[in-house]
């Protein structure tokens, strides 16, 4: 599959069940954009439960982790529209052992990607909403 914003390879993942509420689509199945990142609805006959990251950057780390981080960078050009489900997704990311900052820093440095957006402007806004939603937890 080619992505239809840049014309780079795309990787099809399925999306767990409990995941699914946290997207605009409710999708069964995202496509993930090797070289812009974007995320859009797929094919759930094409899409794989266990995606190899390293297609994309050895920034985003595997299982649940990195279909959850996968799921948040899709999000991030929305940051203000979608703020509860990408704390969310970031905290599954983190609970899935992965810091979510470091893996946002080191994507940003990855050359083979390129975003469109601003990657560490809102690496530094993510940083804004998990202090904020910490700050409501405490």
């Amino acid at each position: 599959m080619s992505c239809p914003d840049c014309g780079g390879d795309q990787l099809a993942v399925v999306v767990p069940s409990d995941l699914r509420e946290l997207l605009p689509e409710s999708s069964e199945a995202v496509a993930l954009c090797t070289r812009c990142l974007t995320v859009e609805p797929a094919d759930p006959d094409g899409a794989t439960d266990a995606p190899d990251f390293s297609a994309v950057s050895d920034a985003f780390p595997g299982g649940e982790a990195g279909v959850a981080l996968a799921l948040a960078v899709g999000l991030l050009d929305s940051l203000a529209l979608y703020r509860a489900e990408l704390s969310a997704l970031l905290e599954r990311v983190e609970r899935g052992g992965v810091d979510p900052l470091l893996a946002l820093d080191r994507l940003a440095a990855d050359a083979s990607v390129e975003p469109g957006f601003d990657l560490d402007r809102r690496r530094t806004q993510v940083e804004q909403l998990l202090y904020e939603t910490d700050e409501f937890d405490s």
